[in-house]
């Protein structure tokens, strides 16, 4: 029974640490956890080394439209900074925003389908702002090199459209002294994909050396991030690219201000680089399979910089023309179109901007079976709630092994309780004839354990879905419930809102986690009766602690236990009838147990 007592306590310390760890450091050690992530940005130069590499982040006041010193203290609302400078409207089905002539900087972009808060009247979330304001993030393309003027964040361009549409690509153009004329033509989709085409023409009479860059730059207190938006072992939020083929979910903005303006580097042929967030990502996605060099960078005022660039300067001669394609992903990370634009346009591994994590295999597919029942039932909460009786009738077979083995388990635990009273002082002895038992009598102790294991990817893998889906974002259920990604909100800690009072959370206990715990509660007590009492006590415990423990999670995920503890329940009731035996053996057990306690009692009184 030993074995048996530390593999429950390694099970009920593993969900613990999976889900209670992220709760516990949040509330107990908030500048540890909100010291990994954070939002905002500024400009960079456009000059560079001979060699043709990408211009580092500023860190000179007055070299960049708003300098890394000078930033913090020239913070100007929105509606200021937007007015400054002449732009191009940015009108699409699902984003609103505008580009900035003035540096031809993409800075101003809002996404139309997803609001900051649930009420009505909330307004869209922003991703793009530019320099000058709070949260400034931003996307800029240029060219680097030497003996030639080139654009910089001060050149004002010329456009032949007012407004950017799906149906109207736009062309920035701008033309220097000795003959060379720059054009950034850009298009974009219904959705958030923005495609640059940067072309150099060289009408001058000398040949020159040119590396087209992109870059994705964003300033981000990572002392003041919001909670909820910072990087934890769990869910990666930060500098993100897929490099070689591989996606880097390791490099934070720590590791980047280590780097400081050196930067890290990485080859990104068919890769890509950028910005995550929980639900928000802004990438580079080169289009050329020639190899190119992608670099994360640090400067002074929090700044970050994402950028690519080839890894030699290209030589265009007299009358020639160089052209270069990148595509510009900003906007929410939709599973559907993640998966979309990885096929369409061959981007590797776009769809782990998600960070799915270690069950990916398994995420994925549950995902799309939950949205599917979504779409079936046109409610989240209905879907889940669906999806608990399709993981539940997958297991069922499981279950009725596992009541099988409890069977069987019973059955020998009269000869075990003669062996432990045998050789109640030689422990190594126990455990061997214990083992001997169970092989004579073909047991596997391990059989009822099983379920436990298999709940646990399976619970893992919807917490993720339930966090990091965006298709989960601010959806209702019913009555009370009207973000199912938040927590329950109905507390009687403060008598559901009557007391103008908001508890800490791992207080805030709602009415989902406490049905979590109560119909848990009554499982374990369907449960046959644990021998060893250190058993009894866990059982008896647990289900009172991860009602703490799940209060701060999504509802969604408080929802999908408790409807698989009522089925576990029901389930349990059939498989009883199934196996009277193990029913009989509940009974008597349960009156051993009342008279070993009677006993107790009466020792004492005496």
């Amino acid at each position: 029974m030993g074995d048996k007592r530390n593999i429950i306590m390694a099970v009920l310390l593993t969900g613990i640490i999976l889900f209670g760890w992220p709760v516990l450091m949040e509330t107990f050690f908030p500048d540890m956890v909100n010291k990994n992530e954070a939002v905002e940005q500024s400009e960079t130069t456009a000059a560079s080394p001979a060699d043709g590499s990408v211009p580092a982040v500023s860190t000179t006041p007055g070299s960049a439209a708003i300098g890394a010193d000078a930033a913090a203290s020239t913070i100007r609302t929105l509606p200021v900074v937007l007015a400054e400078n002449p732009r191009v409207v940015i009108e699409t089905p699902r984003l609103m925003g505008s580009i900035n002539l003035q540096g031809a900087r993409i800075d101003d972009l809002t996404l139309t389908d997803h609001t900051t808060e649930l009420a009505k009247d909330s307004p869209p979330v922003r991703l793009f702002a530019p320099t000058g304001t709070k949260d400034a993030y931003f996307s800029r393309f240029g060219w680097a090199g030497d003996g030639v003027t080139l654009p910089d964040d001060k050149t004002v361009w010329s456009t032949d459209q007012s407004k950017l549409t799906p149906e109207t690509p736009v062309t920035l153009s701008w033309a220097n002294e000795t003959g060379q004329t720059f054009a950034i033509t850009l298009s974009i989709d219904e959705n958030y994909l923005i495609t640059a085409e940067q072309s150099v023409t060289n009408r001058g009479e000398n040949a020159i050396a040119l590396n087209p860059f992109g870059i994705i730059s964003r300033v981000r207190d990572l002392d003041n991030v919001p909670a909820g938006e910072a990087d934890s072992w769990t869910i990666h939020m930060g500098p993100m690219g897929v490099f070689d083929g591989t996606a880097n979910f390791d490099t934070d903005y720590e590791d980047v201000d280590e780097a400081g303006t050196n930067g890290i580097a990485a080859n990104a042929t068919n890769g890509w680089i950028g910005f995550t967030d929980k639900y928000w990502l802004g990438a580079l996605i080169p289009v050329s399979k020639a190899k190119v060099e992608a670099k994360f960078r640090a400067g002074s005022g929090n700044i970050y910089q994402a950028q690519i660039a080839r890894e030699n300067a290209q030589i265009i001669a007299p009358g020639k023309v160089l052209t270069t394609t990148t595509r510009l992903f900003a906007g929410a990370k939709e599973t559907a179109l993640l998966d979309t634009y990885k096929e369409q346009y061959n981007i590797t591994l776009l769809d782990r901007a998600i960070d799915w994590g270690w069950f990916y295999w398994f995420e994925k597919p549950l995902f799309y079976l939950l949205n599917w029942l979504f779409e079936f039932s046109g409610n989240f909460g209905i879907a889940i709630i669906l999806m608990t009786f399709v993981v539940r009738g997958i297991m069922f077979p499981i279950a009725q092994k596992q009541f099988a083995s409890m069977a069987q388990m019973r059955a020998v635990q009269p000869k075990m309780k003669k062996i432990q009273e045998k050789f109640k002082e030689d422990k190594q002895k126990q455990q061997q004839e214990i083992m001997k038992l169970y092989k004579d009598e073909k047991v596997n102790p391990l059989a009822g354990c099983l379920p436990i294991f298999l709940q646990i990817p399976i619970f893992f893998a919807l917490y993720k879905v339930l966090m990091l889906s965006i298709e989960m974002r601010h959806q209702p259920f019913t009555l009370w419930i009207k973000d199912l990604s938040a927590p329950d909100p109905m507390t009687p800690v403060n008598l559901f809102g009557l007391i103008p009072f908001d508890p800490p959370s791992f207080l805030a206990v709602g009415i989902l986690p406490i049905l979590m715990g109560i119909t848990m509660h009554f499982q374990f007590k369907l449960n046959p009766q644990q021998m060893d009492p250190m058993q009894q006590q866990i059982f008896g415990l647990m289900p009172w602690i991860l009602v703490f423990i799940m209060a701060p999670f999504a509802a969604g995920l408080q929802l999908y236990w408790t409807v698989s503890n009522v089925l576990t329940i029901a389930q349990q009731k059939w498989l009883y009838s199934r196996h009277p035996q193990l029913k009989e053996q509940m009974a008597k057990d349960a009156e051993e147990k009342a008279k070993k306690a009677a006993e107790d009692k009466a020792a004492e009184t005496n």
